[in-house]
Parts: structure tokens; C-alpha cells; sequence
């Protein structure tokens, strides 16, 4: 129980957050003092500080790690091989969500009798780079710039370049190689010091966001709302268990359950990029995948992995075609398909990614961007459970790709005990 003692903290801090959150929007909405003092002010404070924290460890715990990880397989041709499996795996989950949230909405059909007189759409769309200049931006032209602003495909490129390069230099390449497994060693130190903070922080993120969103907001797109809720719980305990069963060789619910931490982090956070120390933690040191394998498919799944951002546009058209009463054609919803495969490359290191993905779809198929307006206000909460969704994805990839690598440790993955973070307290004499 001790050494559980923090994942419960963090859970019941969460579930605290939530209801001081809801009660101040319910019944002190309009108060400016708390507002200004507690939501603005404290709960903001606080709660990007600990954002802050977690985005801190994510550059050099990455940059480490992948160092270690392209070092430790020692071979390119094994290296590419890994890239490969985890680049399609990725857009095969992509492509099994959007087709699953088509389905299930063209079936269950939100929006049929939705009053759209009554919502705001007032929505601008912000412009999709184009696919030339994605592919261009994938090489950086100062790395010290991908770095300092944290763009993880420019950053991943980089790394495996400078890895490989190390290889090649024999001597040299390996006492750095040694340097960097001890910088790694320090920087995951690093995250279970700042995770011991964890409870503090998720309580006021959660605080923050409930009071400024509330279940008031859903209660109009209750049917929309309920239908993405529905295919993200559809594609993360169906289709992930059955790929962790079938090619995996998994127990999903032992799975489920070692990623809880990772799943706590990922829905406070609504950040897969935020959440990369934590999900790194949870399948090296719970699951049993080598490090060789997941410091390459982690950083890599939470930059292009987008199946809960799928499963949002699949439903969202349906429910705006609806809406607008547009009937849309098979050749358009196979149009929707290949759109967020594509779109899931192209516009992974675009803030707002969500959003102009779907812009970008609507815009293909012919739908109204302005009616993305309707459902922008309850995209928060929905971002918070798609980015759960979408790092059960980066980890079960990472475990599809592991068992084919051989880099799978099973008598981990089945101790209950291994990886278990417990309380952390700093010595009093160093």
C-alpha cells in the first residue's frame, strides 16, 4: 500500500479537483473574487507551473534516452526496421479509429434534431501548412531552435542522426553513449521527483478547468458529446486490447491498469507531448519494454499518433452534416478516412492540432468551418479523454513493436510490483 501511495493521491486529487471546480462554476461563477484570486490566480499559478514542470523533462529526457535507445540497438538496419513498424502501426490505428467513430456515428446519428440557432459559431479556422513545407520542416535548419522550442519531429531527427554519427565514431561515440545512459539515469530521478508533486498539481489543473468549464457546457451537446466519449472507450478497450492480444501477446487489463498513472497524467494535462515522461516511466519501468525500443516509438507516437483527434473528426462531421442536413457520399467519408491519416503527419507539431485537422477535413468534403463553433466548447473536455486515448495508442505500439524486437520483458509486464513510484523525499544530509 505504500508504494501505491502516490497513484491514489493523484487519484483522489483528481476527482477533488473536479468537484471544486464544478461547485465554483455552478455557484460562483459570476463572483470576481474568486475568480480573479482562486481560478485566475492560484489554481492558474499553480497549475501551469506543474505543466511547465513536466514540459521540462520531456526535451532531455527524450534527447537522452534516444540516444541510448539508437546506441543500445547498434544497428541501422535493425533502426529502420523498428521506424517502419512503428510509422505504419501508428497510421493503422489512425485509420481503425476514424473508420470506427464513422461507423458508430453514421449509426447512432447526432445532430439529427440539434437546434444550431442557439449556439455561438463564431469559429476562424487557422491555416494548414502545406504538405511540402511538412516535409521540409522535418530537417531542422538550427537545432539549437528545435530544441528551445520543443518541436519533437525536428528533435527526433536530429537525436537519431547524432546517434548514428556516434556509432560511427567508435571509442569516442561510446563513452558518450556512457554519458548519456547516466544522464538518462539522473533525468528519470528527475520525474519521480517532480511526480511526487503530481497530486498538488493535477488538484488545481483540475480545478481550473471545471470551474471555467463546468457540465453546463455539455448538457446542449449532450448527443454529440456522448457519441466521441462512446468511440474513444470503443478504441481504447476494444481495438488496443485486441491488438495487444493478438500481435502483443498482452494481457490487456494488466495493461490498463499499469498505464494508470500515465492515464491520470494524460487526462489532467490534455497533452500527450506534457504526458512523455510519465508514459516512458509506465512502459519501461511497468511494462518491461527495453529502452532500445520505447525512446523511439514514445517520443514518435506522441507527435503523430492521433486516433483520439480521429475518432473527434469522424463524429464531428457526421453530427455537422446532420446539422446542416448535408448528405455525404461514400466517396467523401473514404475522403475523411485518408484526410486524418495524412492530416496526423502534417499538422503534428501545429498548436491546435485538433481543430485544424478538422478544418482541413471539412474543407475537403465541403462542410461549414464555421460550424466547428458548435462544438468548440466542449472540446476541452473531450481533448482531456482523446489524450488518453491517444498515449494508450503510443504504448500499445510500443508493445506490438517490442514483442516483434524481442525487447518485451514478460516477468515485468506480470509483477503487480514493478515500477510502482512511491513517495520521494530528499535526504537531509547529501
Amino acid at each position: 500500500m505504500k508504494k501505491t501511495s502516490l497513484t491514489n493521491k493523484i487519484l483522489i486529487s483528481m476527482v477533488f479537483g473536479l468537484i471544486l471546480g464544478s461547485l465554483i462554476n455552478t455557484f460562483a461563477a459570476e463572483q470576481s473574487f474568486i475568480q480573479d484570486y482562486l481560478v485566475n490566480g492560484l489554481f492558474h499559478v499553480i497549475g501551469s507551473a506543474f505543466i511547465n514542470a513536466l514540459k521540462m523533462l520531456v526535451v532531455p529526457l527524450v534527447t537522452f534516452s534516444l540516444i541510448c535507445g539508437v546506441c543500445g540497438i547498434g544497428d541501422i538496419n535493425t533502426l529502420g526496421r523498428i521506424g517502419l513498424k512503428s510509422f505504419l502501426l501508428y497510421l493503422t490505428t489512425t485509420g481503425l479509429a476514424i473508420t470506427l467513430a464513422l461507423l458508430v456515428a453514421i449509426s447512432i446519428a447526432p445532430g439529427k434534431n440539434f437546434n444550431a440557432q442557439s449556439m455561438t459559431t463564431d469559429f476562424v479556422a487557422k491555416d494548414s501548412p502545406p504538405i511540402s513545407d511538412v516535409f521540409i520542416n522535418l530537417i531542422p535548419s538550427n537545432p539549437i531552435e528545435a530544441f528551445a522550442q520543443g518541436n519533437m519531429l525536428q528533435i527526433i531527427f536530429f537525436v537519431i542522426l547524432f546517434a548514428i554519427a556516434m556509432l560511427m565514431t567508435g571509442d569516442i561515440g561510446k563513452q558518450l553513449a556512457e554519458t548519456a545512459e547516466k544522464l538518462n539515469e539522473v533525468m528519470m530521478k528527475v520525474v519521480t521527483l517532480v511526480m511526487d508533486f503530481a497530486p498538488i498539481g493535477v488538484f488545481f489543473l483540475m480545478a481550473k478547468t471545471f470551474s471555467e468549464q463546468g457540465f453546463s457546457l455539455i448538457l446542449p451537446m449532450i448527443g454529440y458529446f456522448s457519441v466521441v466519449a462512446l468511440c474513444l472507450l470503443l478504441h481504447a478497450f476494444g481495438t488496443f486490447s485486441l491488438l495487444l492480444i493478438f500481435l502483443a501477446k498482452l494481457n490487456p487489463l494488466i495493461f490498463i491498469k499499469k498505464m494508470r498513472a500515465a492515464h491520470v497524467f494524460a487526462f489532467s494535462t490534455a497533452s500527450s507531448n506534457a504526458t512523455i515522461p510519465v508514459t516512458l516511466q509506465a512502459v519501461e519501468k511497468r511494462i518491461g519494454v527495453d529502452n532500445t525500443t520505447a525512446a523511439f516509438t514514445v517520443p514518435l507516437g506522441a507527435t503523430i499518433n492521433m486516433d483520439g483527434t480521429a475518432i473527434m473528426q469522424g463524429v464531428a462531421t457526421v453530427f455537422i452534416a446532420n446539422v446542416y442536413q448535408i448528405d455525404l457520399s461514400l466517396v467523401q467519408y473514404l475522403t475523411i478516412i485518408g484526410m486524418s491519416i495524412l492530416a496526423s503527419i502534417g499538422t503534428a507539431g501545429v498548436p491546435g492540432v485538433g481543430l485544424i485537422m478538422l478544418a482541413m477535413v471539412f474543407n475537403q468534403v465541403g462542410l461549414p468551418v464555421e460550424g466547428i463553433g458548435l462544438i468548440i466548447g466542449v472540446d476541452r473536455l473531450l481533448d482531456m479523454m482523446r489524450t488518453m486515448v491517444n498515449i494508450t495508442g503510443d504504448a500499445t505500439v510500443t508493445c506490438i513493436v517490442a514483442r516483434g524486437e524481442n525487447t518485451l520483458d514478460d516477468d515485468i509486464f506480470n509483477d503487480p510490483e514493478a515500477g510502482i513510484i512511491s513517495d520521494i523525499h530528499l535526504p537531509h544530509k547529501v
